[in-house]
């Protein structure tokens, strides 16, 4: 069997540049090349989209936050809310010390057992003397992920996705990705890349800026996973 080489197939992506030995089998390396090439402008583009992002969690502590933590732990880098050995008696959130207005918030989300509920609440505040929270919050769980829920407020989803578009983005029992976006009076949700909220609140009395707080809600034993959680002032 004969095999032909060749040599220096150069691919530029920005400020990267790999220079790609190739080895041409039967006509099938520029397929391998493509494939690189867009790797490469993958990893760039992420690079990129992350600029000016901060994390608001060091993936080890509770530095910034405060909450219940009998209920919330670290593990693996990740905060997690709740436990699959005891139910969960009432709504629990691990708040940021810290208050935002606009921003744009990026995080990785799973659940263990699809029928937990939690979320992330965005421009919210406490309720003193109690365990509960009330402002807008990115809902997590089951037929929720992707929706826009009011929390203690108007108690009820704001707006969200098709079923059908959710089913097909959702990745059950898996790491999904939500981007959370708040400027001015808009609010932009997106899962796993797709838009599932386009929201603009008419009341002008309800303030647009607060803590972000991670919940996990009451029910049965299960927990939600939080983790590479970064933020950009806008």
């Amino acid at each position: 069997m004969k095999m032909k080489f060749q040599l220096s197939t150069l691919v530029t992506c920005g400020s990267f540049r790999t220079v790609v030995f190739v080895v041409l089998l039967f006509g099938t390396a520029h397929t391998m090349v493509e494939k690189l090439a867009i790797s490469v402008a993958r990893a760039q583009s992420v690079n990129e989209s992350d600029k000016d992002f901060v994390p608001l969690f060091d993936g080890k502590s509770f530095d910034g936050w405060e909450g219940n933590l009998d209920v919330f732990r670290v593990e693996e880098a990740a905060i997690v809310g709740g436990t699959l050995d005891d139910p969960i008696p009432k709504n629990q959130f691990l708040c940021t010390k810290k208050e935002f207005e606009d921003f744009e918030l990026r995080l990785s989300v799973r659940v263990i057992d699809e029928d937990i509920n939690a979320g992330i609440q965005i421009r919210s505040r406490r309720i003193p003397d109690h365990h509960e929270m009330i402002g807008y919050q990115a809902d997590v769980g089951g037929a929720w992920w992707g929706k826009l829920y009011d929390e203690s407020r108007r108690r009820k989803i704001l707006a969200g996705p098709e079923d059908d578009t959710l089913q097909r983005v959702l990745r059950p029992n898996d790491w999904n990705e939500y981007v959370i976006r708040c400027e001015g009076k808009r609010i932009q949700l997106w899962l796993n890349g797709q838009l599932t909220v386009d929201y603009v609140e008419k009341d002008e009395k309800i303030e647009q800026n607060g803590i972000i707080g991670l919940q996990i809600h009451s029910g049965p034993p299960g927990e939600a996973w939080y983790k590479n959680i970064r933020i950009k002032e806008l």
